[in-house]
């Protein structure tokens, strides 16, 4: 299943001052990428689900909900609930991957699943097909503003390998360090116009 790439800026960089403003500037993005942190699953506290639903109401793009938070099996679906497009959990924080899908799903979200950069890709290759959405992190997550770190690069070109020949049907994403010089790595081809 081969896609065109996606862009989906990540409000973690944004002034949370003016989140409405913000979501604005990136009106021609496909997705925005809204990383929600809770202090246990990670170190740092971002935002929570009533920020999510009020950004959800002025945001002229689908919302991507990265969920790094304990206990995703009662939280998440309240994102997808609120409207986001996309609902990604973490594989590490997940006692149950395939229930907490089939909740993302019937709430009416596309499900996603995230794995950090220590965390094979093959021990979840037997859930995956649950998922719409594998999210490969090519840094640690908790901290916004990390170094890409190419030596993740191998998961990303076997999950993308894997969707190509027809194993995996879900959306890859690539996210952590992202910026103009590491983009071209990160999608596997040189820079798309007009977005770089």
């Amino acid at each position: 299943m081969s896609r065109e790439p996606m862009i989906a800026p990540s409000l973690l960089s944004a002034d949370f001052a003016r989140l409405a403003d913000e979501v604005q500037r990136i009106a021609d993005a496909d997705w925005v990428h809204v990383d929600v942190m809770d202090a246990h699953f990670v170190p740092n506290l971002t935002l929570g689900l009533p920020v999510v639903q009020a950004i959800q109401a002025v945001s002229p793009v689908p919302l991507d909900c990265h969920l790094m938070i304990e206990d995703p099996e009662r939280w998440a679906p309240g994102y997808a609930e609120a409207g986001a497009r996309n609902v990604t959990v973490h594989a590490e924080a997940c006692t149950d991957p395939r229930a907490v899908a089939r909740d993302l799903r019937a709430a009416g979200a596309l499900a996603g699943l995230a794995i950090k950069p220590g965390t094979p890709l093959e021990a979840y290759l037997d859930v995956l097909p649950e998922f719409d959405t594998l999210l490969v992190m090519t840094v640690e997550p908790g901290f916004g503003g990390q170094s890409f770190m190419p030596e993740v690069l191998p998961k990303v070109t076997e999950a993308r390998r894997l969707v190509e020949t027809g194993h995996l049907q879900l959306f890859l994403e690539v996210d952590g360090g992202i910026n103009a010089d590491t983009i071209e790595q990160a999608s596997g081809s040189p820079c798309w116009p007009p977005r770089c």
